[in-house]
């Protein structure tokens, strides 16, 4: 409570409430003082946190090691941080300016709001930190994080300094690509020009004279990076490359993320091997390597302990080696590297698995299922005999009474689907009529003709997949039960049926559950009771003619139970018909039969769920189905 509240409200009457006013402003006053203090830290105050990058933010592999330390630096902190990031944006030139108005820009800044820690990613950040740490931060607590451990200026560390080095054995990396390919006879390096990269060039030159006349070494770090590329894709058999660094190329080009590693996987006609994790999966074949996550992890740790009020002098760490290698099984197959060359303790990732791998729980379910019900079966046929026969005989039933409304429901989807099938129809033609344009050139551009025969590829399956959903829908098929992914479900539901509500300028919402719901049943018949209500829920939204034209579909998580919830912006279902939409031959609307909302509720109660309704309080009509999750 303020003075100015206080004296706003009192009136001479009211002393005694002034005098209480008073005394509640000098004890608020008396609370900022030290023992106020302390109270607020004990709350946990705001630290503030300054992040250096050396490139950028996106230039990897610093950017993935500044990511992960801040997701683990935000998750373990038992304070609010306020973390501000800034990047040295001169060590991405060959020839950098000065740094003196950078200075001065972060001078400005934290002249009076030091920061409590400093934590720099990489070598050159770490350089500028240490050379204006005086004029900057000089009482602020600097981690140096993610630099090599030759590029340290162990001159200018003080006892407020905390160094995360990382250290780099580029003859075990070399080794390691003898040992996988031993036929190998050149290995070109790509490398950048950045002083940071220059630096590297001689460091790894000196370290791979043991090789001697074993292999032959090709720097490409004095080339522009278009260069490189040619030269990659047309390299001699028994040749190898190794990605080092690409921040700047010899023309200055800056190179952010990976976009230039995955040109060069792009068109190189050799495998690629690097020691850096943030490079690995998807375009080199692995190796020794840093992971980022040990890194992280350090450095997280001595943050919060110096955050906490450790010395930065008791917090100190050998530097970190490479991990146990890990490979990309897809590398591996794709230049035919036998898994017997790996080193021992090798780790494969992003291994394809084979039918028995991917779906071996649900063939032990689907066989566990059959047994059990082998045994039910012949133990009690003759005392369960007429009533399997009614069960099924109530299944047939119920199949060809969906299967009748499906068909009924598709008819309705006729403008989706011609919508979704003229798309990869009408690309397919124009491909195809571009490839034979380009075909009649003397010389075609064969990379282009590839890239469009993807194209038309991607359109065919596109428009096959709309197919197989179709037939999926419209099949005759007897009641199946199965394992299915409910968010999937109702997802392929709404792709059928999304053409039409954009055909009546209705807006057709999916908000998906974050997590998997895992739920008993057939797949056909539980699209079809989605479709069911979204053309229920569309036509009350057009019948009412509202200016709100909206249809909001959703699932969720609900204890035990899943729940596909199905809304809309209508008039809603007057009060004394709530009790009777699901009953057999009732409707509202004059060319309707009744059946729909009858056969919904039958295919729910089929997979031991509910379903309700409800209006909801600003308008509309909401129905909730529920179907028990698998444990």
């Amino acid at each position: 409570m303020s003075w100015r509240m206080c004296t706003d409200e009192v009136r001479p009457r009211h002393a005694a409430a002034s005098l209480l006013c008073l005394v509640l402003l000098v004890a608020a006053c008396m609370s900022s003082g030290p023992a106020g203090a302390a109270e607020r830290s004990l709350r946990g105050e705001l630290k503030r946190v300054l992040v250096l990058h050396s490139f950028g933010r996106e230039f990897r592999p610093w950017s993935e090691f500044a990511r992960s330390i801040k997701a683990e630096l935000e998750q373990k902190s038992p304070w609010p941080l306020d973390i501000q990031e800034h990047a040295l944006l001169t060590a991405r030139f060959n020839n950098p300016g000065p740094e003196a108005p950078f200075v001065e820009y972060l001078h400005s800044l934290y002249q009076g709001a030091m920061p409590d820690i400093v934590l720099s990613i990489g070598a050159p950040a770490a350089r500028f930190a240490q050379r204006y740490r005086a004029r900057l931060f000089p009482d602020a607590p600097l981690i140096l994080s993610a630099v090599e451990y030759r590029l340290i200026n162990r001159a200018d560390l003080t006892d407020n300094d905390i160094v995360i080095a990382i250290r780099n054995d580029f003859m075990a990396a070399f080794d390691n690509i003898l040992q996988l390919l031993p036929d190998t006879r050149t290995v070109a390096i790509v490398i950048g020009a950045s002083p940071l990269e220059q630096f590297w060039v001689q460091e790894v030159k000196q370290e791979l004279k043991p090789l001697g006349e074993r292999v032959d070494l090709v720097w490409y770090s004095d080339l522009p990076f278009e260069e490189i590329l040619k030269r990659a894709s047309n390299l001699p058999p028994h040749t190898a490359l190794f990605w080092g660094l690409m921040s700047v190329d010899a023309a200055g080009i800056v190179h952010e993320s990976d976009i230039a590693l995955r040109s060069l996987h792009a068109v190189a006609n050799a495998p690629i091997f690097s020691y850096q994790e943030p490079f690995f999966g998807g375009s080199t074949v692995g190796g020794p390597m840093h992971l980022v996550a040990e890194t992280s992890s350090r450095t997280v740790n001595a943050a919060i302990r110096v955050l906490g009020g450790e010395k930065p002098k008791n917090v100190q760490y050998e530097p970190i080696g490479f991990a146990p290698p890990r490979y990309d099984w897809r590398e591996l197959r794709r230049w035919g590297i036998s898994e017997s060359r790996l080193p021992a303790g090798s780790e494969i990732l992003f291994r394809e698995p084979n039918i028995w791998e991917r779906y071996r729980w649900q063939m032990l379910l689907i066989t566990s299922v059959f047994l059990v019900q082998a045994g039910l079966i012949s133990g009690l046929l003759h005392e369960r005999r007429r009533r399997r026969l009614a069960e099924v005989e109530s299944r047939q039933r119920l199949a060809e009474l969906a299967h009748a409304n499906r068909y009924s429901a598709v008819g309705e989807l006729t403008t989706s689907i011609a919508h979704e099938l003229n798309q990869p129809l009408g690309s397919i033609l124009t491909n195809a009529e571009t490839a034979e344009l380009m075909l009649k050139n003397p010389s075609p551009d064969m990379d282009e003709i590839r890239q469009i025969l993807a194209d038309i590829r991607r359109d065919d399956q596109r428009a096959s997949e709309v197919i197989r959903r179709l037939r999926r829908v419209l099949r005759k098929t007897p009641f199946e039960v199965g394992d299915i992914e409910l968010n999937d479900t109702v997802r392929e539901a709404i792709g059928l049926v999304a053409a039409v509500a954009d055909g009546r300028r209705i807006v057709l919402t999916y908000t998906p559950a974050l997590v998997h719901l895992h739920v008993r049943g057939d797949a056909v018949q539980l699209q079809q009771i989605v479709l069911n209500l979204i053309i229920n829920a569309m036509d009350a939204v057009s019948d009412a003619g509202m200016k709100k034209r909206e249809v909001s579909v959703g699932t969720v998580r609900a204890g035990s139970y899943a729940e596909i919830r199905v809304a809309d912006t209508g008039p809603g279902i007057a009060s004394a018909d709530l009790g009777s939409v699901f009953n057999p031959f009732f409707t509202t609307k004059p060319e309707g039969m009744g059946m729909g909302l009858a056969i919904v509720k039958t295919i729910v109660e089929a997979h031991y769920g509910t379903i309700s309704v409800e209006n909801q309080p600003w308008g509309g009509a909401l129905f909730t189905i529920r179907l028990p999750l698998l444990d």
